[in-house]
């Protein structure tokens, strides 16, 4: 990659499970899957710039709290809209069926969301470098390999 070539921005870079350093690399090994364990495996390093991906031991446990919180936000992204598209009644159960409608939805995002949260998080602490070509990534301080991907 050239230094005037343009790279994605910030946004695409999380929404896409980019690597956050050079914004070139997949930080995912397959695509989005149902199956949890190839849905989830990460490049040990990011195969275009060799960032590391798992900083140190139990590094993406916040990622929990990042997946509980866009999804509050979608459940109340959800419930607006159906509020103004359909409104809600106890009495002929369209409360129940927002419910449902949501609760099924927020289960054909996990997959994904648990991706983006990983994405969204890495991108907290690891920065871009325009100039990744010419700098390494920097070596992490807390790093015991035998506990790598232990979660």
């Amino acid at each position: 990659m050239k230094a005037d070539t343009p790279h994605r921005s910030y946004i695409s870079t999380v929404f896409g499970c980019y690597c956050p350093r050079c914004r070139e690399g997949k930080l995912f090994e397959h695509p989005t899957s149902v199956s949890l364990k190839k849905n989830m495996k990460m490049h040990e390093r990011c195969p275009v710039c060799g960032q590391l991906t798992d900083i140190e031991v139990g590094f993406y446990y916040g990622t929990g709290y990042v997946s509980y919180l866009i999804a509050l936000v979608l459940t109340g992204i959800t419930f607006v809209i159906w509020w103004l598209a359909i409104g809600f009644s106890f009495s002929d159960n369209r409360f129940l069926y927002w419910i449902v409608s949501n609760s099924i939805l927020l289960i054909v995002l996990q997959p994904w969301l648990m991706r983006f949260s990983r994405s969204l998080w890495i991108s907290w602490f690891v920065r871009y470098d325009p100039d990744w070509i010419n700098n390494r990534p920097q070596d992490p301080e807390r790093i015991n390999s035998t506990q790598m991907n232990n979660w």
